[in-house]
């Protein structure tokens, strides 16, 4: 692993990742999902980027795809099921973990965070990748001093009462859930992972989704024959969670 002025070893918890995962820590100034993106090309597939901060779960994983770029975006999927799951082992009974496709991640309603997924800009379509980054920020703590009910539509874990799961255990649970996601497609096939994923998808009634080969999003109305498009390169192009003046999740 590459060292870097900003990677550092400190008495900050320690993250427990399982093979093959390596962790590069980011002071809290850090940029996972650009850092990562910027160090895929050496580091290669199982790079985990953290960056240590109070609010946020902030990290960055890097991937290797072994196919063309245009159906190997479809590891966002797996990733986004994921980062559910890992929010899932923490949430109490009553809480629903869903999400907005394709990158939005609300708990009961409240927007808490998301993903967001980059590749190499001279990447070909019909090639595999070098490489691929998913990248997620998960609001842990609420830090605005305003009070309940002035941001309606944001959330944070400790306001949806998840206990003791900061962003050392949302990061630790990502990694192993992650591992288990790509291993379901590697035995099942792609279907079981798009399962997971649109199961955590709000849909209007009478309505059919699926994910195609390119990971563009099909809705068609029961009953009818016409088929509504979303594509996947278009939704990633700009994260709907993310507020760019902050670099954080909307409020």
């Amino acid at each position: 692993m590459p060292s870097t002025p900003t990677t550092h070893v400190s008495l900050a918890e320690p993250i427990h990742l399982p093979p093959p995962f390596a962790l590069v820590r980011l002071r809290e100034s850090g940029d996972a999902f650009a850092h990562a993106c910027r160090i895929a090309p050496e580091s290669g597939a199982g790079t985990l980027v953290y960056v240590g901060r109070f609010d946020l779960a902030e990290f960055a994983v890097v991937l290797e795809p072994g196919e063309p770029l245009s159906t190997a975006r479809r590891a966002f999927y797996a990733s986004m099921v994921a980062l559910t799951d890992a929010l899932r082992a923490y949430a109490p009974p009553n809480k629903t973990v869903a999400i907005d496709w394709p990158d939005a991640v609300r708990i009961d309603g409240g927007l808490v965070g998301g993903g967001r997924m980059g590749w190499p800009s001279s990447a070909c379509e019909d090639e595999p990748p070098a490489w691929l980054v998913f990248g997620a920020m998960i609001r842990t703590v609420a830090m605005t001093d305003h009070g309940p009910g002035v941001h309606p539509l944001a959330s944070a874990l400790d306001e949806e009462g998840f206990g003791e799961a900061g962003a050392v255990q949302v990061t630790e649970a990502f990694a192993r859930h992650l591992m288990r996601a790509i291993n379901n497609w590697q035995v099942d096939g792609f279907d079981s992972v798009a399962r997971d994923y649109l199961s955590r998808v709000p849909r209007e009634r009478q309505t059919v989704l699926r994910i195609d080969d390119r990971g563009d999003l099909l809705t068609r109305r029961i009953g009818t024959d016409t088929i509504e498009r979303r594509e996947l390169v278009s939704a990633l192009a700009s994260p709907s969670w993310l507020d760019p003046k902050h670099g954080g999740p909307r409020l």
